[in-house]
Parts: C-alpha cells; sequence; structure tokens
C-alpha cells in the first residue's frame, strides 16, 4: 500500500502545542487574579489592604522568590542591552498593571472588571506589531476599535452615574490592560534570547529597591480577614510568579501572536472564578457584552497582518 508524506499540522508541532497549552495554563492563573485582588483589598464597605501594597508588596514576595530562583538556576546577569527592556517589562507588570487594577478592584467587582479584561488579546497583538515592525490590517485596528468602544460602553452603562461618564475605577483597568499589554510584549520578546522564567525574575528584582520600601510603608496597620492574606498570597506566589513562568515560556514556544489568542478565554474564567470566591452574581448584560467583546478579538486576531517593515 502506498503511503503519502503529509506535512505535520501546526497544531500538532510538539512545541507549538506545549506553547498552548503553558499559554493556557497561565491565562488560567491569572484570571484569578481580579477575584484574588478583591478579596485583598476588599470594597468600600469593608476595606482590607491598601491597593498600594496589594500591588507592591506581592511584588517583593515575588522578588524574594525569585532571587532564590536565579541563584538555584545559575542565571547568566542580564546583557546592558536587555536591561531597557526589562525595565519596560517592569513598568508593565510589576508597576501598572497591578497597581491600577489593585486601586480599581475596591470599587468594581471581579465579574464587571472581567469584561474590561477582553481588549486584552487586541492589545497584546497590537504591542506585538509594533515591537516587531509589524503592519496589521485596516481590519484589525476596527475590530480593536470596536472592541475598546463596546468594554468602555459597558463601563459606561454600569458606572451607576446619571451621566454618560467613565467611573474612575474603569479608567484605571483600561490603563492596566494597556501596561499589561506592554509588559507582555517586550517580556516575549526578551524570552526569545533569555530563559522564559529569568524574564519576570529578573524584572522583579530590577524593581526591588523601589517596590520595598513602598510596601514597608504601605504595611497594613489593622486586623484584617484571613481572606484578605489569602488573596494577597496568591497574587504574590501566583499572578506575580508562576503565572509568567508559563506564559512567557508559552509565547516564546509557540509565538505571540498565535499564543495571545488562549486570552481569549481569560474574561469568562474570571467570571468562572468570581461567582463561587466573592459571591458575585453574573447577570445577561454583563455575559452578553463580555461574548460580543470576545467576538471582535476573535474576528480581529484573524486580520492580516503586513510582513516586516524594511529598517
Amino acid at each position: 500500500m502506498n503511503t503519502k508524506t503529509l506535512a505535520t499540522p501546526r497544531w500538532l508541532d510538539p512545541p507549538a502545542n506545549k506553547g498552548l497549552l503553558l499559554g493556557l495554563l497561565g491565562v488560567t492563573l491569572f484570571a484569578q487574579t481580579l477575584p484574588m485582588t478583591r478579596l485583598a483589598v476588599g470594597t468600600v464597605d469593608a476595606p482590607q489592604m491598601s491597593g498600594v501594597f496589594v500591588a507592591l508588596g506581592r511584588a517583593v514576595v515575588a522578588a524574594l522568590l525569585s532571587i532564590a530562583f536565579l541563584i538555584a538556576t545559575r542565571a547568566p546577569w542580564p546583557r546592558r542591552e536587555d536591561l531597557l527592556p526589562l525595565a519596560v517589562t517592569a513598568g508593565g507588570v510589576v508597576f501598572g498593571f497591578p497597581l491600577f487594577t489593585s486601586v480599581a478592584m475596591r470599587y468594581v467587582e471581579a465579574v464587571h472588571a472581567a469584561v474590561i479584561v477582553g481588549v486584552l488579546p487586541l492589545a497584546t497583538a497590537a504591542v506585538g506589531a509594533l515591537l516587531h515592525r509589524q503592519r496589521p490590517s485596516m481590519g484589525f485596528w476596527w475590530c480593536a476599535a470596536l472592541g475598546s468602544a463596546l468594554v468602555v460602553g459597558f463601563a459606561v452603562l454600569r458606572s451607576g452615574d446619571s451621566g454618560l461618564s467613565l467611573h474612575p475605577a474603569d479608567a484605571l483597568l483600561l490603563a492596566a490592560m494597556a501596561c499589561a499589554a506592554v509588559g507582555y510584549g517586550y517580556g516575549a520578546k526578551l524570552s526569545q534570547r533569555m530563559r522564559a522564567e529569568h524574564v519576570i525574575c529578573w524584572a522583579l528584582v530590577i524593581a526591588l529597591p523601589l517596590t520595598l520600601p513602598i510596601s514597608l510603608f504601605t504595611w497594613p496597620t489593622h486586623a484584617l480577614n484571613t481572606s484578605a492574606w489569602w488573596g494577597f498570597a496568591y497574587t504574590a506566589v501566583f499572578s506575580m510568579w508562576l503565572g509568567f513562568f508559563a506564559w512567557y515560556r508559552g509565547l516564546a514556544l509557540g509565538g505571540t501572536v498565535r499564543v495571545s489568542q488562549v486570552q481569549l478565554v481569560q474574561p469568562f474564567l474570571g467570571m468562572l472564578f468570581a461567582v463561587p470566591l466573592l459571591g458575585e452574581r453574573l447577570d445577561l448584560v454583563t455575559l452578553g457584552f463580555a461574548l460580543a467583546v470576545i467576538a471582535t478579538v476573535f474576528v480581529g486576531k484573524r486580520m492580516p497582518v503586513r510582513a516586516s517593515l524594511p529598517d
């Protein structure tokens, strides 16, 4: 019997498949960040830790774990040309995203915030295209604009104000998405020439001279619920550290554009975790907006991207 050699489909390629699985693991860990942050900071009526302490305190814990990991793996020092990308990565995922979300989560529910997270895949793809000097098609930008408009429309609708205004917490969440996209993009690029686990570790370590004194200054002085400490511990170990091990390794193995598509499930996972953890309610309007945002992301991710621009 004659046999025909067939090209292995891309989705069966072992490195790409492993990259997708690791990316999904990272997204699953990240999806619990907002509910756990909500546990840590509390609500307006029952505040717990300050948003600044949750954001930077978790970075300190993760940095200490990173130092031990870097020593154990005999990690080489970053090259001089890697210091600026590492600083940008730290600015996005060590400072920007944690600070903005930690402050915002006291004022909005995690289910609400999960809808805002829906624009993150398009934002990440846009940053990745710019870093690789590519030009997404007009269709991509139209989808990005529509997705952003849906998110802003949802935020305004649920702002609770009588006028058409955006709640400050929603503005912080949108800023957090921009910071995360930049941090993901630069971190993924660094993962092409550094061990993926070392990228987040070095980003945390170089941020330590700032995160340590600020976290000590904002250390909570009043009694806290046990659940607040559990939420803080999760964000420190999983959201700020181990999640990036899987995420950056997945991006490096499977490619930023391809693996970033698994972020499509993050809003729904976030909602799924928020309901039992926080007792929040998922209504049809929230679910409808989430589906609409994800639909625009799904279409936008399939729009053509032109080849790299010449130097």
